[in-house]
């Protein structure tokens, strides 16, 4: 035979696809990922069952007074305070949401269509500063608006980014401005 007619018979057609492997690849990657989502929901199950110690939220007071200030925006959740890691996920705390927030004399109401709504009493605010992030969500400086809370003898910072973030200042010295007289009012006593 020639040369030519030898390279002719040698050739074989392309491969066929393997189905059953293909199909056994797939069906094991969807169970990986599936395995993945159940691990990391029983882990934030697990958070939450460790932050069980946390009492439950304060609501709204019926007659807060009239209101300071008013700001709509995200809320981003809430970590022990000076861990921005160490989210908190007891009682709703670690769910983001849309907030509409309100400062009276009484206190910070948050208000959350979709997640349980709370109160901080004005007696129970600590601090407000600017951050850049806090669990899950990082910003440019000064993007977020942290305000620092006690509630069962734990430190909680709670970050919020308003829609129009020049509000953020303002939320700032309010928020001080109402703790330093707090403050002075009960050492004067």
């Amino acid at each position: 035979m020639t040369p030519v007619l030898l390279l002719a018979a040698e050739k074989e057609s392309a491969e066929v696809t393997d189905w059953a492997a293909r199909l056994g690849w797939v069906v094991g990657l969807a169970l990986f990922v599936a395995l993945v989502y159940w691990l990391m929901r029983e882990g934030w199950k697990w958070r939450g069952t460790l932050q069980g110690d946390l009492p439950e939220l304060p609501s709204a007071p019926d007659e807060p007074g009239e209101a300071r200030l008013t700001m709509s925006g995200r809320y981003h959740g809430s970590t022990t305070a000076g861990q921005w890691l160490d989210r908190i996920v007891a009682h709703g705390l670690g769910t983001r949401s849309r907030a509409e927030l309100t400062l009276t004399d009484a206190g910070l109401d948050v208000v959350r269509p979709g997640a349980a709504d709370f109160f901080v009493p004005a007696a129970a605010l600590r601090e407000a500063r600017l951050d850049k992030g806090i669990a899950g969500k990082v910003l440019t400086e000064g993007g977020l608006l942290i305000v620092t809370w006690a509630h069962g003898g734990r430190l909680i910072d709670s970050g919020f980014r308003s829609d129009r973030a020049a509000e953020h200042n303002e939320w700032v010295d309010v928020i001080n401005s109402m703790i330093e007289s707090t403050t002075r009012e009960g050492a004067e006593r």
